[in-house]
């Protein structure tokens, strides 16, 4: 089995191809880059680098969000396109579950944060555990001090990573009771090659949909539209 990971949910571009046994590539830049500019170029690298025939895959795995918009449009679009053509399923892996893929063998709490502006973050908490990787709450939308609470409440060492650690650091270091730290450099951000590994785990469960079927899961609204839905109920209420 062969799957090509897709990541663009923020400002981590990752391109990834694995097999049972083995991370044949990975290409990842956290750098001011437009995803749509680079994300195709990263994936014919590494296939020409392995020399892959892109029909040899058996699915691409696409990081389906909480996320930037944009990030996850140009990654959605990317892995749709990728699956109508060859034909292929799409494996959804949750943005946060993918972040926290990366702490495998760390056997306390393991809290993703993505900033998500307005003092909002996406994020969960998840674990590893004698039966595997666990959903101790899903992905949500919530105040960086609200998941702090639940962080405290469940009473383990906890590890955050993401990057609303960078925007939120000091709240963290102020509110978090339990005992804590963060993830180092090379593992604190969005990667391909932890994404193909999720989604390995999903594939065998027979959690895919078709390319047809895929759509990115934003988790809340767009800007934009908050702003209609506000300016909306402001002249309801006027009326």
């Amino acid at each position: 089995m062969k799957i090509l990971a897709v990541e663009s949910s923020g400002l981590v571009a990752s391109a990834a191809i694995a097999n049972e046994t083995t991370l044949l590539a990975e290409y990842t830049v956290n750098f001011k880059a437009t995803h749509s500019q680079t994300l195709l170029p990263m994936i014919d690298e590494i296939v020409r680098m392995i020399g892959l025939d892109l029909n040899e895959v058996d699915a691409i795995a696409v990081s389906s969000g909480p996320g930037s918009y944009t990030g996850l449009r140009i990654g959605s679009a990317t892995a749709k396109g990728l699956g109508l053509a060859l034909k292929k399923p799409i494996i959804e892996v949750p943005t946060t579950e993918t972040i926290a893929a990366n702490m495998y063998g760390f056997r306390g709490i393991i809290c993703p944060l993505m900033d998500a502006r307005r003092q909002q973050v996406y994020t969960g908490l998840y674990k590893y555990g004698p039966e595997g990787f666990v959903v101790v709450k899903d992905r949500m939308a919530t105040q960086i001090e609200d998941i702090l609470k639940l962080v405290n409440e469940a009473g383990e060492e906890v590890v955050f990573l993401g990057d609303g650690v960078e925007a939120y650091k000091d709240t963290i270091i102020s509110l978090t009771k339990v005992p804590y730290s963060f993830a180092p450099l090379h593992l604190s951000k969005q990667r391909a090659g932890s994404l193909a590994v999720r989604a390995a785990f999903l594939f065998e469960e027979g959690k895919f949909v078709t390319a047809a079927e895929h759509r990115p899961d934003y988790l809340r609204l767009s800007q934009a539209e908050r702003e209609l839905k506000e300016k909306e109920a402001s002249l309801n209420g006027q009326v």
